[in-house]
């Protein structure tokens, strides 16, 4: 499954989204860059990786191999030319596709972001969880994580990820959009300045290639 805007036309974007709960809070915010892609002349596609939205694969059983060829696969099927990745999606994105990282995060802040959210609910519910004890045991059985199961081949391989430096994607940093990171706010939202911002430093780089 994936949401796509396709009317067959020269440029081709793969969009790989956010990962786990920011990939939540960042859903509306990447459609809505889409779709001005789309009035910008650009056909997107947005897959649903397997575990995750649609799929009926269980999420606990995938690891970041599986979710790097699932990227591979749609971008292959879709016929795409360019890539944007969003934060913790870069770590997706195949090296030989031209584009762009929005706003790269590791693997390793991924989880540690959502190893401090787990800690806090704990604390709040009147029992104590330290990050680094659940690190140890999610590594060997693997850990729910705000309502995302990993499989511990999944957190010991985000542990070490970042995105490949050797890639032909440029760096999108949140300073050249403005205002403050959604993935930062406690519930999904979107911003229409930063998305005509991001989407329009797209097609300004495609339109000059």
């Amino acid at each position: 499954m994936a949401l796509v805007f396709d009317r067959g036309r020269k440029h081709r974007l793969l969009v790989l989204p956010a990962l786990f709960d920011e990939a939540n809070k960042l859903r509306r915010q990447t459609i809505e860059i889409m779709a001005r892609l789309d009035l910008s002349g650009i056909d997107s596609f947005l897959p649903d990786f397997p575990g995750c939205n649609e799929s009926l694969e269980p999420l606990g059983t995938q690891t970041l191999d599986s979710w790097r060829a699932a990227a591979a696969e749609a971008a292959a099927h879709f016929q795409v030319t360019h890539v944007l990745s969003i934060r913790a999606g870069a770590l997706l994105a195949p090296p030989a596709l031209p584009g762009w990282r929005y706003a790269a995060t590791t693997g390793a802040k991924t989880l540690r972001s959502m190893l401090r959210a787990r800690t806090i609910a704990a604390r709040e519910a009147g029992h104590s969880e330290k990050p680094e004890e659940l690190a140890e045991k999610a590594r060997k059985f693997g850990i729910e994580l705000a309502g995302w199961p990993l499989g511990s081949a999944m957190f010991s391989a985000l542990e070490a990820a970042a995105a490949n430096v050797d890639s032909q994607q440029a760096t999108i940093d949140q300073a050249d959009i403005g205002g403050p990171g959604l993935w930062l706010r406690a519930e999904p939202a979107e911003d229409p300045e930063q998305a005509d911002a991001l989407a329009a430093l797209v097609a300004i780089g495609l339109t000059h290639l």
